[in-house]
């Protein structure tokens, strides 16, 4: 399983995910699940996939082929739509296919699904942001909800609903992600490190900032250690 998670924000946008992969409890890898493609200063698109590997994977493949095709054209390319929109109905078109490809090559009771956050900008377009289920069609971040998580959400979903808003500044917002993340990854053990982390600054249409946390990072040890002991001060000086 996995954990991502993307917020839309009046200064930007912040997206996280782990990178745990398993296939049962003797079959752990790690993959990346963040993928970003970008032309700076023209667009910025980033895709985050949760669920079935061989899905995610064959869908971002096709995607970069259909990118890269000579005869490329704004309905079959997701780095030549004339928005934000054009490019979510193109991700969940080619989610939605390869689906039902692999559906039919395999045999299980549920079939293989995979779901997808698509976040980005082109140039004098608006900052947007997607979920897009298996089945190919998708919902957007409001103003109301200003962040989407896919994967083993419901654990890191307390925090974004108590601090996250759309006038969140970028560095807590990167706070509130990685607190989200760090809950999830002592609730469930299919989720593991090491993060990706992305910030897109508004109207910048490029990544202007990435990390990748390892296991043992001394910051998010001492951010995990502190947010650890607030709960307990907290705890301690409520009055029932």
């Amino acid at each position: 399983m996995t954990y991502c998670v993307g917020l839309l924000l009046n200064q930007g946008i912040v997206l996280l995910s782990d990178t745990r992969t398993n296939a049962g409890l003797d079959n752990i890898s790690t993959y990346r699940k963040m993928f970003t493609f970008e032309n700076p200063g023209e667009r910025v698109i980033v895709i985050m996939t949760a669920g079935s590997l061989s899905v995610s994977q064959t869908t971002i493949a096709r995607l970069r082929e259909a990118m890269e095709e000579p005869e490329a054209t704004p309905e079959t390319s997701i780095m030549q739509a004339p928005t934000m929109l054009k490019v979510a109905d193109i991700v969940g078109d080619m989610l939605c296919r390869v689906r039902a490809e692999v559906d039919e090559k395999i045999s299980t009771m549920q079939g293989a699904v995979a779901s997808m956050i698509v976040a980005g900008q082109r140039k004098d377009g608006a900052m947007r942001l997607f979920l897009i289920y298996p089945e190919g069609n998708y919902i957007e971040a409001t103003e109301d909800t200003p962040f989407l998580q896919i994967g083993e959400h419901k654990y890191g979903k307390p925090i974004l609903d108590r601090v996250v808003r759309p006038s969140t500044s970028l560095e807590d917002a990167q706070k509130a992600v990685l607190l989200s993340m760090d809950s999830t990854l002592r609730s469930n053990l299919s989720v593991g490190m090491p993060l990706d982390l992305a910030v897109i600054e508004k109207d910048a249409c490029r990544v202007t900032h990435a990390r990748r946390i390892e296991a043992g990072d001394e910051g998010f040890r001492a951010m995990s250690d502190a947010w650890s002991t607030a709960l307990r001060d907290g705890f301690a000086h409520i009055k029932v």
